[in-house]
């Protein structure tokens, strides 16, 4: 009986899913074990998504889809001088593990993190594997991740690596082998949480009656451990990240946000008197533990890469002081090397009197005469590329190439350059991934497919995450795993024989409860907080102006009435063109917002993030089929509903911690100026007719002043109202009031009983207003106002930010 009989023959029903496979070469090779028979697992979840039927599991899969998509979840695919962001590919069918198959899994990673923890501390320590011949001296010596400067330097947590990853494929005879090791700033863990929420939002009822194994506890332990290296100092554990061009930012602050942990940038740290501070608002404060995203040679310009920008001066001498653990050490990421996994198996039998439980892929440097020659009599079968590449040669991102794939003249020239230069270059057997169901078109079709699996370092040695993700290739070319060749990410389920516990991050019955300080706040997140706060503001002053002009546009269809013409000169001013319904300077300010947002995703709930930037969706496409006048008022308003709801979900979501401030802040400070212009300009004297009806459409208090005054009130009304009265949200008083409120529960706002300078300078501002009456407020008092106000906004700068 053939697999694909063997498989059809263990279903019962009508047609579905699988029975589709009849024009495909074949049933996934994960589905059945190497003597054809179903592997533990796949029979429940195929036949639970055989009763769905096709359009419910469609709906399903999108409901997983929309999940990513409302979550924000993305990454960044590079196709040109920088990446640009695309929705995280989910592949919506899990892949089934058997419990008693992962433990060996298990077991072959623990052995294979503890030979890696060993080989690393040689090669910058005592460096005997050179001297005893298990490793060449030119593989560590011509290596560009073997970083001198770390040479002879012991990680003040006792250990080189804590958190490592690996790539696995599944062999012919239904087991595995590493297809290579990652431990210079692992991946994807954030994205392995991520793809378990959204497939178990779509499949939770199956999901709910199989005993699949959770991840919360391996996150937990690895949290636990490294909280505990840092509570043998005065400082906190952070996430060191490259920044948000990186292409797994989203993961990086992610997992801050899920962990409890600062998300930090280079230009937050600064090393005083050999240790690793924090820039905060509340002045320097000391970081023990930095979980290291970003690659070693960027971490130092000073010692390592001249040319980062995006690293500490210094950091290195904190690491030789032994005042920061660094996950992991700075040079671990020598153990990627291509070249090295060909002698792992010696060195796993020389340094533990074992051989390996998980079999590296058959590799062979060209270093040595004999496996130069194996190379270049096999080389029609063998994968070809630099003995120093860290990528997969599966994935060929490196040069890496086919022998026999080569034209006659580009094979003659790279045997050449084997023969005269053969330690530059390493050789692979070629793999033949095992296939994994991939849900495509309304059915499910095989595709190659890697396991990747991560281990941590606790408190009771090394544990590996019970699930991981696999990435399936979109095609059948195994090179298309790799995400940036359009690879997708698949859940993985082990499941258990056994109920499993269910656990979470949430602290246990005893456990102490440890509060964060309200000043650990990094100045880089608190000016990113202002200025989303001012920007956002501006949005909304730019919009309500937008909606008044066009409203009147609409009503009059004459561009040079003197109100019209006067209003498009005031947003000239202001960087705004009043003749393009959607002008740029509008857009330039969303597109600002959700600048200033995207650097402090660790600290902006997801439905924040998501109104922020369905604003910004909704804005382009009214730019380019919105027509001036009552088309364009419409459209503003949209927008306006839109900016409300995103201020809503800030003001009511975001705890009253100096996070909020900050932004609230941001908001009051840019409200403030924009009010003092808006009443400078429309009460001067030579304003044209009806500016003071666009005064109050613009301020946002029609129904306000029609209240408060009577309907012959004059000017000075209007000033009394958006810029004296304390009660109304929308006046400038207002703004100084809540601004000098706010200062004040700042860090730093009040000292000793002294008040600090910003906080010294809204005081005065509010006292100036409180004794001010209407007719004192002239235009060039005004101004000033707005003036005074930006001044102000120096002051907090130079106090938090500098």
């Amino acid at each position: 009986m053939t697999r694909r009989n063997q498989w059809q023959a263990t279903r019962h029903g009508a047609p579905g899913l699988v029975a589709d496979y009849r024009p495909l070469p074949g049933v996934p090779d994960e589905m059945l074990d190497a003597d054809g028979h179903v592997r533990p697992g796949w029979t429940e979840l195929i036949g639970a998504l055989d009763e769905l039927g096709p359009e419910e599991v469609a709906s399903r899969f999108e409901r997983a889809d929309q999940y990513l998509r409302d979550s924000g979840v993305y990454y960044r695919k590079y196709d040109g001088v920088e990446g640009k962001e695309r929705a995280w590919p989910l592949a919506h069918v899990p892949l089934i593990l058997d419990e008693s198959e992962w433990l060996t899994i298990t077991r072959g990673l623990t052995q294979r993190a503890e030979l890696l923890e060993t080989i690393v501390a040689d090669i910058y320590g005592s460096n005997e594997l050179v001297q005893r011949g298990l490793l060449p001296p030119e593989l560590i010596a011509r290596n560009a991740e073997f970083l001198r400067p770390m040479v002879g330097i012991r990680p003040a947590s006792g250990h080189f690596l804590h958190f490592c990853a690996f790539e696995l494929g599944r062999g012919p005879d239904g087991g595995w082998w590493v297809l290579g090791d990652r431990t210079q700033a692992p991946s994807g863990a954030g994205f392995a949480l991520e793809n378990r929420v959204a497939t178990t939002r779509a499949l939770s009822d199956i999901y709910g009656k199989m005993p699949v194994h959770r991840l919360a506890g391996f996150f937990r332990g690895f949290r636990d451990a490294l909280n505990a290296i840092a509570s043998g100092g005065e400082g906190r554990v952070g996430i060191l990240t490259p920044g948000q061009h990186n292409e797994t930012y989203f993961e990086h602050a992610y997992i801050a946000r899920y962990l409890g942990f600062m998300l930090l940038e280079g230009e937050d740290l600064v090393v005083e008197n050999g240790k690793v501070m924090v820039r905060t608002v509340s002045g320097l404060r000391p970081v023990d533990v930095l979980w290291r995203r970003m690659d070693a040679s960027f971490a130092d310009p000073l010692e390592l890469r001249y040319d980062s920008r995006i690293g500490t001066p210094g950091i290195t001498e904190a690491i030789r002081q032994g005042s920061i653990s660094m996950v992991n050490a700075l040079g671990s990421g020598i153990l990627e090397t291509r070249a090295l996994a060909a002698f792992m198996p010696n060195l796993c039998r020389a340094l533990t009197g074992s051989e390996l439980e998980l079999p590296t892929i058959a590799t062979w440097w060209c270093g040595g005469e004999a496996e130069r020659r194996h190379v270049i009599d096999n080389f029609d079968q063998m994968m070809v590329g630099s003995a120093f590449a860290t990528g997969l040669a599966i994935e060929d991102t490196d040069g890496t190439v086919i022998g026999g794939t080569l034209p006659a003249a580009e094979r003659q020239a790279l045997l050449a350059r084997l023969e005269a230069e053969g330690g530059a270059f390493v050789g692979q057997e070629q793999v033949h991934l095992s296939t994994a169901p991939l849900y495509i078109g309304g059915r499910l079709e095989p595709r190659p497919m890697t396991l990747r699996v991560y281990a941590a370092r606790t408190r009771d040695g090394w544990t590996v995450m019970p699930g991981g993700f696999a990435r399936i290739g979109a095609t059948s070319d195994s090179a298309a795993v790799a995400m940036q060749r359009g690879g997708q990410a698949a859940d993985v389920w082990v499941v258990s024989s056994e109920p499993v516990e269910r656990v979470s991050l949430l602290p246990g019955e005893g456990e102490k409860l440890v509060r964060i300080s309200a000043g650990s706040l990094p100045s880089r997140a608190a000016d990113n907080l202002i200025w989303l706060g001012r920007y956002a503001e501006r949005c909304e002053a730019t919009v309500r102006i937008l909606r008044a002009y066009n409203a009147r546009l609409a009503e009059s269809s004459n561009p040079d009435l003197a109100l019209l013409k006067d209003t498009r000169a005031y947003l000239d001013g202001l960087g705004v063109d009043a003749s393009v319904p959607l002008p740029h300077g509008l857009l330039a300010a969303i597109d600002s917002a959700v600048h200033s947002a995207s650097q402090i995703r660790d600290r902006f709930s997801p439905d924040g993030w998501l109104a922020l930037v369905d604003l910004r969706k909704t804005a382009r496409a009214f730019a380019e089929r919105v027509q001036p006048g009552d088309d364009a008022t419409r459209a503003m308003t949209v927008l306006l509903r839109k900016l409300a709801g995103f201020s809503g979900l800030v003001h009511e979501n975001m705890y009253r911690f100096a996070g909020w401030r900050f932004l609230e802040i941001g908001r009051r400070l840019e409200r403030g100026i924009q009010i003092a212009g808006a009443v400078a300009w429309c009460t001067r004297k030579n304003a044209p007719e009806g500016s003071l009806d666009l005064l109050l459409e613009i301020g946002d208090s029609v129904m306000t002043h029609r209240r408060r005054f009577s309907v012959i009130a004059g000017v000075n009304s209007y000033i009394d109202l958006l810029v004296l009265d304390s009660l109304n949200p929308r006046s400038v008083r207002f703004q100084i009031a809540e601004l000098h409120q706010q200062l004040e529960q700042l860090p730093g706002g009040v000292e000793d009983g002294h008040l600090s300078a910003a906080a010294k300078s809204a005081l005065s501002l509010d006292t100036e207003l409180r004794v001010a009456e209407p007719e004192d407020m002239t235009t060039p008092r005004l101004s000033r106002l707005g003036i005074d106000i930006g001044n102000l906004a120096g002051l907090i700068a130079d106090a938090y930010f500098a």
